[in-house]
């Protein structure tokens, strides 16, 4: 696995003008070798990839990190690799511009003696497209969090605060395998479910509004996103009217993103319908967004997104609207795209739910 996600890395090189390259980012030095620690850096070149700690982690460098020749430093992992630089004469090394921050190039540029090449989301572009196992591992993300929903449906009760609600909700996450959650829970209620990332607060729940619930969690480093939003009680018209729309736009994306469509075409399916029965200025972020090592990642599925979704992609699902001082309605899948069929991986009930 490692020797073929290096290879990709190592076949950019020369569109890149490199001849090496430093990653420091942790979820792509995850991605390239493994490695679950907090400190190491890689350099790889075209002929030899070089992985770099401390004593610490020694071990588990060497049980993880397969393929890689590790080094364990003694003073600074940066001067290691200005050794490999000098060592094997290597003229234009490339580095992660948006991780790197302008005093560590600072110091790189004056320990390095080769030229330093800035790039943006080499690693993360390969990583856009998942194999068989990171599918299947996202897959028992999602699984995690369709037990904590339905979970949560038990538990809720009227007078319960969000907050309560979204600690219960990570709490069961983590007893199911999770190591984390991948962004503030979102537990929004009553007129607070009308702010699309209405952080879990203080707030009661009460009788006869709108829930939302967004929430995800990593599993093996990897994450899924699901949205859910359901009643306690008899709500507003406007509320089950809005409910109704949000459910048939995101059924028909699910029903019709397919490979080969660019990230723009499947917002559309969503945004036009909503648009069509009057709700469209409601509707303002995006459709969806791909998810893996991190919760954002591209392909963007927006109306900016001009790129091809592709087989391997997974991506969310997510149209809304929301109405300002009444209520919100979001409702949320991750979908596989494989050549030709795609797969929805959550299976928590999207019809509205009164509890």
């Amino acid at each position: 696995m490692h020797q073929a996600r290096i290879q990709k890395l190592t076949e950019t090189f020369n569109t890149q003008g490199i001849d090496a390259m430093l990653i420091t980012e942790p979820k792509n030095i995850r991605y390239l070798s493994s490695f679950t620690g907090s400190t190491a850096t890689l350099f790889i070149t075209s002929e030899t990839a070089y992985f770099i700690t401390d004593f610490r982690y020694d071990q588990q460098a060497h049980e993880q990190a397969t393929g890689y020749e590790v080094v364990i430093h003694s003073s600074s992992m940066f001067k290691e690799i200005a050794h490999i630089i000098a060592e094997d004469n290597i003229q234009r090394v490339g580095f992660e511009a948006d991780n790197v921050t302008v005093s560590l190039f600072n110091q790189l540029n004056d320990l390095f003696e080769a030229e330093m090449v800035p790039t943006s989301a080499v690693i993360e572009t390969l990583r856009e497209i998942k194999d068989g196992a990171e599918i299947k591992v996202i897959e028992e993300s999602a699984k995690i969090m369709d037990e904590a929903y339905a979970h949560i449906l038990e538990f809720i009760e009227i007078g319960m605060t969000e907050l309560e609600v979204a600690n219960e909700l990570e709490r069961f996450c983590k007893e199911k395998g999770a190591s984390s959650m991948s962004f503030d829970t979102i537990v929004a209620s009553g007129p607070r479910s009308a702010m699309p990332h209405g952080v879990a607060s203080d707030k009661k729940i009460e009788k006869d509004e709108m829930v939302t619930i967004d929430f995800g969690c990593y599993y093996k480093g990897y994450t899924a996103d699901m949205t859910r939003t359901f009643a306690t009680g008899e709500v507003d018209d406007k509320l089950k009217e809005i409910y109704q729309i949000v459910f048939e736009a995101q059924r028909l994306v699910n029903e019709q993103a397919k490979a080969g469509m660019t990230g723009a075409e499947i917002d559309a399916i969503a945004r036009d319908y909503i648009t069509e029965h009057g709700y469209g200025e409601y509707f303002g972020h995006s459709t969806g967004h791909g998810i893996g090592l991190d919760i954002h990642e591209n392909p963007r599925v927006a109306s900016s997104g001009d790129k091809k979704i592709v087989a391997g992609n997974v991506i969310t699902n997510e149209p809304g609207i929301y109405l300002e001082g009444l209520g919100g309605v979001r409702i949320e899948d991750d979908i596989v795209i494989y050549e030709g069929a795609t797969k929805i991986i959550n299976s928590s009930p999207k019809e509205l739910i009164i509890i």
